[in-house]
């Protein structure tokens, strides 16, 4: 794929929509807590939480929370179902058409296949170790799998269920991005460099140094415009040219971020941290990106979806414990969450 096409489509699309941008600005307008739902469950020894997916058609939630999957009206808060039997999962990618999910169960090593109107577990797909982001392209129409422990990416056929290719990413991926154009970007997080994975031909056709972010853990991208917005653990927000691969902005964020979202309706970017802040930022224009407001949350409350019907904001969280002493191998150890105290958390303006 010529990345230079898309950069001319890219600009063309810039200029003809810049001042729509500027005039159609939507302020987020004060993003506060509408609504704490307590969710419970788990294994009642643990308690882990990951990747949040939203179904906006079935208006249904579906929480990675370690050794299960909690699915939840959005609507009302209430639990409607669970998928168990995970060891550590991570993310959910939904194939409406098929009526399939596929969770990456990372300590499994395997793509766990469920059946989206029962939620029954229909298959089991083996991954690499430490199966984490999972996305489903809708131009190639498959099922990446983003493998951090043996660096690579897998292409799934949701219809047969096999895995078609494995693709080296040449480092530790972690959140990835599709543009429906046949184009996955990843945060390959131990060399601090965006991978641009060519959804057809199944390689890598750049790789974008993220400086002065570092260790990327999340990624959402502004897809008409061009625009990839990248959370750095070293509390760096990065605005990164999608073609080219040039960093255009940068913010400081909190600590511990794990999720962007991006919402093209009002052009405004959010992201997710552990320490419990939600960053919102606003797209005045392809170029140009302001900090609207950062909003206290709760700690740990560094997963998120966002309703785009409704414009609330989906965390996720629990309640922490003190955090252990610091050890050679981990300098900075993170408050252990309290078993039973799994909660949603519903921000809106």
């Amino acid at each position: 794929m010529n990345i230079a096409r898309w950069g001319l489509i890219g600009a063309t699309a810039s200029v003809l929509l810049f001042g729509g941008l500027v005039l159609g600005r939507t302020p987020s307008r004060d993003y506060h807590l509408l609504k704490k739902y307590p969710l419970g469950g788990g294994d009642g020894k643990t308690e882990y939480w990951d990747y949040i997916t939203f179904d906006d058609s079935s208006r249904r939630l579906y929480l990675s929370h370690g050794t299960e999957v909690k699915v939840v009206n959005a609507d009302t808060g209430e639990v409607v179902g669970a998928i168990p039997g995970f060891q550590r999962n991570h993310g959910i990618a939904l194939v409406k058409e098929l009526d399939k999910g596929f969770v990456s169960d990372g300590d499994a090593a395997e793509v766990v296949v469920f059946d989206m109107r029962s939620l029954k577990v229909t298959s089991n797909i083996k991954a690499g170790k430490d199966a984490d982001c999972i996305i489903y392209d809708p131009s190639s129409k498959l099922v990446f799998v983003m493998n951090g422990g043996t660096k690579d990416a897998m292409a799934i056929d949701p219809v047969s269920e096999k895995v078609i290719a494995t693709v080296p990413m040449g480092g530790r991926p972690e959140y990835a991005v599709a543009d429906g154009r046949g184009m996955i970007y990843d945060n390959i997080q131990d060399k601090n460099e965006v991978a641009a994975l060519d959804t057809h031909s199944l390689t890598i056709q750049a790789r974008w140094p993220i400086a002065p972010a570092e260790r990327a853990a999340s990624l959402t991208m502004d897809p008409q415009h061009r625009r990839l917005f990248i959370g750095g653990r070293n509390k760096v927000f990065a605005i990164m040219d999608a073609d080219t691969g040039k960093v255009i902005q940068t913010f400081p964020i909190g600590d511990g971020v794990d999720a962007n979202v991006y919402e093209p309706e009002t052009g405004l970017i959010f992201a997710a941290t552990r320490e419990g802040i939600l960053h919102i930022f606003h797209e005045d224009t392809p170029d140009k990106f302001i900090l609207e407001e950062s909003v206290k949350t709760e700690p740990g409350a560094r997963n998120m979806a966002l309703d785009r019907k409704t414009h609330e904001v989906y965390l996720d969280t629990a309640d922490l414990g003190p955090p252990p002493d610091p050890t050679p191998q981990q300098p900075n150890p993170n408050a252990p969450a309290i078993p039973g105290t799994f909660r949603l958390l519903v921000y809106g303006r």
